[in-house]
């Protein structure tokens, strides 16, 4: 016998071929405990309420329409985005409430909050995609360079999606000292890429880290995961909250509405913000991303029921993962969050703003969006209730 294991050197070879952002899966201890966590069972995370993971409806249906030119046409924007073109001089001055928020783009928001300065889901890839010359590009430049927006004391990832956990980003801010909050088996990415052990706090649900006085607690939502050509549902997906001394925000990450969003309410608000995905909302994925108006009634819910703080609506606008129009999500998060009689932040990317000060509020889709499926909601002139074309809203559903 030679001693070579034909089978192995094959695995080894395929290994090596793997692209470095399919990440790594969990092994060891990590793998251990993942398996111990109360949320994994039959070999998989499990979603509250174990609703399905993955997205439903035909396949063929779903390529049918995601490919076809004018579909495509409508989910862009018409003319360029407007940026916020001063960031980075408005972030070289300290918030004056002590809280502040800047939206880069979908899902990407720094937080500065009570003296330290919180990075949640920062994608500043050209692609959210394995590939460098395929999937998913932009519909905007980045507001700013990474390195412009200054010390960041700690990165919160939601899950491993590629347009959340970016392999270009990581790798830069793996370089610059940064702790990095994660969901359970999510470390095993990071590690992969770079990001030493001692710089992970790895949390399941419910399990918080204290990083510069602020406490960061993984909260549940209604998603998946997966990366490869494999899913094994081995990594988990998390909301997030950051609780300082004098402010309360939360991060939703993606999910779809569950009756959670109460519990998380209660355990750890009222907040001063929240950041709620309102985009890429589908009947192909009803369970795991939300409408705007499922996202208003998750703020409110995360709120003991009643309009209060600022819902900042994230998940939009940066690129094109679902059928709706490119302006769908702000226009409609806007009029649900009017008739609810709840407070929404509309800033353009890259612009600053502090929740108990000014809240930008101006629709600046409008001036660069085609038109979408339904009207925009005008106001009566009476100054009355608002007229819509498309009668009332249901907070408790929109499709």
């Amino acid at each position: 016998m030679s001693g070579v294991d034909p089978l192995g050197r094959l695995r080894a070879r395929v290994r090596s071929l793997r692209p470095a952002a399919f990440g790594a899966d969990a092994t060891g201890e990590r793998l251990a405990r993942v398996r111990r966590s109360p949320n994994f069972a039959d070999g998989s995370f499990r979603n509250p309420g174990a609703t399905r993971h993955r997205p439903s409806g035909s396949a063929v249906e779903f390529a049918k329409t995601y490919f076809r030119k004018e579909e495509r046409l409508r989910r862009a924007p018409a003319r360029p985005v407007p940026l916020h073109p001063d960031t980075t001089a408005d972030l070289a001055r300290p918030p004056a409430s002590g809280l502040r928020l800047t939206w880069a783009g979908h899902s990407s928001v720094l937080a500065e909050i009570d003296g330290a300065r919180i990075l949640f889901d920062p994608v500043w890839g050209e692609r959210c995609s394995p590939f460098s010359f395929a999937g998913p590009r932009r519909l905007h430049p980045v507001p700013l360079p990474l390195a412009a927006l200054g010390p960041v004391d700690a990165v919160v990832i939601s899950h491993d999606h590629y347009d959340h956990l970016d392999l270009p980003t990581v790798r830069a801010l793996a370089g610059t000292g940064t702790l990095f909050a994660v969901p359970l088996g999510v470390g095993a990415h990071l590690e992969h890429w770079g990001v030493a052990p001692s710089r992970l706090r790895e949390l399941d649900w419910n399990e918080s880290a204290d990083v510069k006085g602020i406490r960061l607690t993984a909260t549940p939502a209604r998603h998946f995961c997966g990366r490869g050509l494999r899913n094994q549902q081995h990594t988990l997906w998390a909301s997030w909250v950051a609780e300082g001394p004098a402010h309360r925000i939360y991060h939703s990450g993606d999910t779809g509405w569950f009756p959670g969003f109460r519990d998380i309410g209660a355990a750890h608000g009222p907040f001063d913000a929240t950041m709620i995905q309102i985009g890429a909302y589908s009947d192909f994925w009803p369970d795991i991303h939300m409408t705007p108006a499922e996202g208003v009634r998750a703020h409110l819910d995360l709120q003991g029921g009643r309009p209060s703080g600022v819902l900042l609506p994230i998940h939009w606008a940066t690129f094109n993962l679902a059928f709706h129009a490119w302006a769908e999500p702000g226009e409609w998060t806007k009029d649900a969050a009017e008739e609810a009689g709840q407070a929404v932040a509309l800033p353009r990317p890259g612009q600053p703003f502090e929740p108990a000060g000014e809240v930008p509020v101006e629709p600046w889709w409008r001036a660069v969006s085609g038109p979408i499926a339904r009207p925009w909601r005008r106001p009566r002139d009476t100054g009355g209730a608002a007229e819509t074309s498309r009668g009332g809203l249901d907070l408790a559903g929109e499709r």
